[in-house]
């Protein structure tokens, strides 16, 4: 029953997790096409008001003309809406799923012993660092060099150098599906801080400056923008670590580090391709696809890198038999699938069970590779394709 209603626990979380960050990525991509896609108006009434920017869009039947002023308004809209709350909830209800699954389990889904030996409780520790000190010294990038000149390029270049750092010790120190997670999970923490910390009392300094008649700074607005246009960069990135925990696979690769690095970097080209398209659209230039197409063959790269080696002799191997595979299982998954525990309601001690639930073991052990959890039994390969064989064959359990 408990885990039962932890797998519900689970659920929800995952739901709200999902339908928040669909809201604020959603946002976020908006705000960073209409910044970029702005034109200067040429009404002078619009001038004369202090609308640096205009857009007509037309979506839903009706027609759309937003306009942004910098730095504000002469005067303060009596209803002004606030985008804060989806970049909030996104984090909470991200970090509480992490707490439930991860933090909680943590000498089943932070710690693989073959990695680094080490405590659950030292897992936890450190990896409520990582959130912290990623945070802290991207903060400190910024804070640096965002103002020098050629600052974005050392920002950019900056960051990316302590993400290959970060990626290499979290492959290091955590099982290989916690370590993506990881990474993405304190990028994405940095994203909702950047909206804590700098974007929004930014923009609650420029209120409280126009209410008390003062001059507004236009720092605030230009520091603003920059996280946001931060964050628009670390979407994708953040969104292919979430995603990556399905597929063992990617996180079980030789030098799993690295696939992690350019998967991201792959995400960040693409993202860039797209940024760069509103700009290019509004000036009437060439719009740089050659950004997408370097993420794309970079994904392609590891596509082929990470292929599988062509096995032909087991073309040729005999059909596994039921006993073989029943060693197989009683060895490696029969802890978490007996009689007594079954983790997500699967129990594999019968031959009936075994062949109800046949397919499920061959997708989770052999096709993406996610069971056993972080490898803890230690399957081999040999004993994957062992498990192959033996469901290509009609799964007997005679």
């Amino acid at each position: 029953m408990e885990s039962y209603l932890l797998d519900w626990v689970n659920l929800l979380l995952r739901w709200t997790h999902i339908i928040v960050g669909i809201a604020w990525i959603g946002s976020s991509f908006y705000f960073v096409f209409l910044d970029f896609s702005l034109t200067k108006p040429k009404d002078p009434a619009l001038l004369a008001k202090g609308v640096d920017g205009e857009l007509w869009a037309v979506h839903g039947g009706g027609f759309y003309h937003p306009q942004k002023y910098l730095v504000a308004p002469k005067t303060l809209p009596e209803h002004l809406h606030w985008f804060y709350w989806e970049s909030y909830w996104t984090w909470m209800s991200g970090f509480a799923l992490f707490v439930v699954l991860y933090l909680f389990n943590a000498g089943s889904f932070l710690v693989d012993k073959n990695v680094h030996d080490w405590s659950a409780t030292a897992a936890v520790v450190a990896a409520l660092a990582f959130l912290a000190v990623f945070w802290f010294v991207y903060d400190f990038i910024c804070r640096a060099f965002a103002q020098k000149a050629n600052g974005d390029l050392i920002v950019g270049v900056g960051v990316f150098v302590f993400v290959i750092v970060a990626s290499w010790v979290a492959c290091h120190l955590f099982a290989g599906r916690a370590a993506f997670l990881m990474v993405g999970a304190m990028i994405a923490t940095a994203m909702s801080a950047n909206v804590f910390f700098w974007i929004i009392p930014g923009q609650r300094t420029v209120i409280a400056q126009m209410k008390a008649g003062q001059a507004v700074d236009p720092i605030h607005g230009q520091r603003a923008k920059q996280r946001s246009v931060h964050n628009t960069y670390f979407t994708l990135p953040v969104l292919v670590t979430m995603l990556s925990n399905h597929y063992g696979w990617l996180y079980q690769a030789p030098n799993n580090w690295l696939v992690l690095v350019l998967l991201m970097l792959a995400g960040a080209l693409i993202r860039h391709s797209f940024v760069a398209r509103h700009k290019a659209l509004v000036a009437g230039k060439r719009v740089p696809w050659e950004f997408a197409g370097a993420g794309t063959l970079i994904i392609i790269g590891l596509a082929v890198a990470l292929a599988p080696a062509p096995q032909a002799a087991a073309a040729a191997a005999p059909a596994a038999t039921y006993a073989e595979v029943r060693a197989v299982l009683d060895q490696r998954c029969a802890i978490c699938h007996n009689a007594q525990v079954q983790q997500k309601n699967v129990a594999l001690h019968t031959p009936e069970l075994l062949k109800q639930h046949a397919q499920n073991v061959y997708q989770q052990s052999v096709v993406t590779k996610i069971m056993p959890l972080n490898n803890a039994t230690q399957i081999t390969d040999a004993e994957r394709a062992l498990i192959k064989r033996w469901y290509e064959a009609g799964a007997p359990v005679n």
